[in-house]
């Protein structure tokens, strides 16, 4: 199972609608949402739940009621599902969920997995790939990218089709990322020999520029109202499909096809 080019991220782990009117909370938002943003150029959507007051959750079994409810009204965009601590979750029960939850995609950051026993770690790496589920490593730091390699198989870390997910700007002070941060992420991929099936998402205002730069390396793209809620001029974007037809112009102008692209998502990018 591949990457699509475009992933979106609507809505995240803590953002309300305080920060933004259009950010979805209830399952029926981030259905219209990614439905909007299938239509953009979005081919996966990167799914963030919330409990009744709001809060990030982690359940297995709201994650089964919401893919089933998703599947047959999203075609063929894939869904993804987080397994993002968000400070209230351990190790233990984000490896439950992203094992019990019934999806075939889920995200698995490894500083959060190793925050456990590294053997524990693997083990869990082992049984998804039985199990047909493709993890999303996500990599904040070189670092984070190097622990990697010590804990997942070798057999795993040496695939094309490993995924990797490198984050710009989380833990910079504003949350600002800029493309010179895909250096380090692309200099560790050299050293290593590896051809993974990588992506990045970038938080803040530099956000286009980031995943401009992406696309033009030959990697993928995650954008959303996780991760900002600009366009690259820094007006405030409409909605979610505007941020998905934004990078899908930049796609396209690169000579690349996008899934779900079409003359509409041009038309959003434009602001027409």
């Amino acid at each position: 199972m591949n990457l699509p080019r475009i992933m979106v991220a609507p809505n995240g782990a803590t953002k309300t609608k305080a920060d933004h009117p259009a950010l979805p909370i209830t399952l029926d938002e981030i259905t219209e949402t990614a439905r909007a943003c299938r239509a953009a150029g979005a081919g996966a959507l990167h799914l963030h739940l919330r409990d009744d007051a709001g809060g990030h959750l982690l359940d297995s079994g709201a994650y089964r009621e919401a893919l089933a409810h998703l599947r047959p009204r999203l075609g063929d965009m894939a869904v993804q599902v987080t397994t993002e601590a968000s400070g209230r979750y351990a190790p233990g029960h984000q490896r439950y969920v992203a094992l019990q939850s019934g999806a075939d995609m889920v995200s698995v950051s490894t500083r959060e997995m190793l925050r456990d026993e590294a053997r524990l770690a693997t083990r869990f790496y082992e049984e998804a790939e039985e199990r047909g589920i493709a993890v999303q490593h996500i990599l904040y730091t070189r670092e984070d990218a190097e622990a990697l390699a010590q804990v997942l198989p070798a057999r795993l870390f040496r695939s094309p089709t490993l995924q990797l997910i490198f984050v710009m700007g989380r833990y910079i002070e504003g949350q600002v990322s800029t493309p010179a941060m895909l250096s380090p992420f692309r200099d560790w991929m050299r050293d290593e020999a590896i051809t993974p099936d990588w992506a990045i998402c970038a938080f803040g205002q530099g956000e286009t520029a980031c995943l401009r730069a992406a696309l033009e390396a030959g990697g993928k793209v995650r954008v959303g109202f996780e991760n900002s809620l600009v366009m690259e001029d820094g007006r405030p974007a409409r909605d979610n499909a505007e941020r998905v037809a934004a990078i899908a112009a930049l796609q396209s102008s690169a000579g690349c096809p996008v899934s779900g692209q079409s003359a509409r998502s041009e038309r959003l990018a434009s602001g027409s």
